[in-house]
């Protein structure tokens, strides 16, 4: 921990004229009871108050804020036979993850706590929560105006608004980001005064002030405008997206071409796209909507699918980030976290996303499309390409979308078939009109003088219960998915 920015941080807190609901000043209190109930309370207030964190500090005088030094060690202390901070999170529920440091003050020692706000429930004191109210410390449940409005400003963690690394100075925060790439990509004038672009940022939230008139980089702003993730440490390095590229069917194969990112996803994305389409196979005349030279997969639907996964990872899953595995046949776009919306309705659904944050500055960048209209277009861009259904596969640590390469009807599996034929139902749907017989041969490519074939595809899926007559009395009226 930088012991001068946690001198500039008590400083900071001393500046105060009066003790707050969030920050409290003792010489050397010692009673483990009381502290624990101050540390309930401290940490209610502070999200009442609107602030991530609450603070106790020992080595202060009360009334003055002047120094004094303390002789309270909470690293020695101990209560029976247990560690003080073990007998202390052993009562305190839920919780939190409390920060006890010994700062050697120029004016003498201070023991600083840094006390995390909840997010998900009130923080008790042996089963009990309380609040701060100017020096006194009642039960939360005897006030039950602050109780609610305590539910109501709890949230869960936003990962993008943790703090990637903190206490820089402007020149640092400047070449840390890539923030010429923020202003183009929001086609924004780029300021000419420095104070004017780290105001912009900090009102992204991209940054936030520190102590000490120093800055914090925030998760948001390192991931997507990094100039190099390695300068964020490991856990921000493996957020970097990992390209393969492999001169085969599977992983045996040999692997030609391998990327591991650097830059943050918005200053990356466009020259991660264009270098992934200059690898893609091309492809000559196959079906009726493709032409020569044309790229195996659609150019649109890598793009969206690729920011999708950006978008909609689970942050929070360490030593995981995006992957992207070109094959001779398909390419596998592979996100950390299962999905929030089951894979059969991810199109006619509204996504839902853990990074809200993110999502929608991207989509104000222009890198995907506007929420609840991405997915649907890729899967009609696949339509039109007459290729298989792209396969959706969710587990409990991951999201993985495959889109495959073109084949004929008569080279899809029947599983390809019957998932193509789901797919095309939703999207009728969605566009108001019903799947039939003569739309599902389109969808294939199929000659209506071979319209059999595709009535063997509708019974197979009406049998895996993915359909349903759009009218049972008139089975010949068309197809809904089934849950329409």
């Amino acid at each position: 921990m930088n012991t001068q920015r946690d001198i500039d941080l008590i400083n900071e807190l001393r500046s105060h004229p009066v003790e707050t609901p969030w920050l409290e000043f003792k010489s050397n209190l010692s009673d483990e009871v009381k502290i624990g109930k101050l540390i309930s309370a401290l940490s209610n207030s502070a999200r009442l108050e609107g602030k991530d964190q609450a603070f106790l500090v020992w080595g202060i005088e009360d009334r003055s804020h002047n120094v004094i030094g303390t002789s309270f060690d909470p690293f020695s202390k101990q209560v029976g036979n247990q560690v003080f901070e073990l007998w202390l999170r052993q009562r305190l529920s839920p919780a939190p993850a409390l920060n006890f440091r010994s700062v050697a003050h120029p004016d003498g020692n201070v023991v600083l706590l840094e006390i995390p706000a909840p997010t998900m429930a009130p923080i008790s004191f042996e089963s009990v929560p309380y609040i701060r109210i100017g020096s006194a410390t009642p039960k939360l449940s005897d006030d039950a105006s602050r109780y609610q409005a305590l539910i109501e400003k709890m949230r869960p963690y936003t990962w993008e608004q943790g703090i990637a690394v903190n206490y820089l100075s402007s020149d640092d925060v400047l070449r840390l980001l890539d923030y010429p790439s923020y202003f183009s990509l929001t086609r924004q004038q780029l300021p000419t005064n420095r104070d004017d672009i780290l105001e912009k940022l900090s009102r992204e939230r991209l940054i936030q002030k520190d102590v000490g008139s120093r800055w914090n980089i925030t998760n948001l702003g390192a991931i997507l405008f990094a100039i190099d993730l390695r300068e964020f440490g490991g856990s921000l390095e493996r957020k970097a997206v990992r390209f393969v590229r492999y001169n085969g069917i599977d992983r045996t194969a040999v692997v030609s071409h391998r990327r591991d990112g650097q830059k943050g996803y918005a200053s990356g994305f466009e020259g991660l796209l264009s270098y992934i389409n200059g690898l893609l196979p091309q492809n000559e005349l196959i079906g009726q909507a493709l032409r020569e030279e044309h790229p195996l997969f659609p150019q649109l639907s890598i793009r969206e699918l690729v920011a999708n996964a950006l978008i909609h990872q689970d942050m929070t899953i360490t030593g995981a980030g995006p992957q992207i595995e070109l094959f001779e046949d398909r390419i596998e776009i592979t996100n950390p976290g299962a999905p929030l919306v089951d894979t059969d309705r991810m199109i006619d659904l509204p996504p839902r996303s853990r990074n809200e944050s993110l999502a929608s500055l991207m989509r104000r960048m222009g890198m995907c499309e506007e929420q609840g209209s991405g997915l649907d277009k890729v899967f009609r861009e696949v339509e039109v390409f007459q290729l298989p259904a792209p396969l959706l596969k969710a587990n409990e640590t991951s999201m993985q979308v495959v889109m495959y390469g073109p084949r004929t009807f008569a080279e899809m599996s029947g599983e390809e078939r019957v998932r193509a034929c789901y797919f095309h139902a939703v999207l009728q749907f969605m566009a108001g009109e019903r799947m039939k017989n003569t739309t599902l041969c389109q969808r294939f490519g199929i000659d209506t003088r071979n319209a059999a074939q595709a009535s063997g595809v509708l019974k197979r899926a009406l049998e895996a219960g993915l359909i349903k007559y759009a009218d049972e009395d008139h089975p010949r009226a068309g197809y809904h998915p089934w849950w329409a």
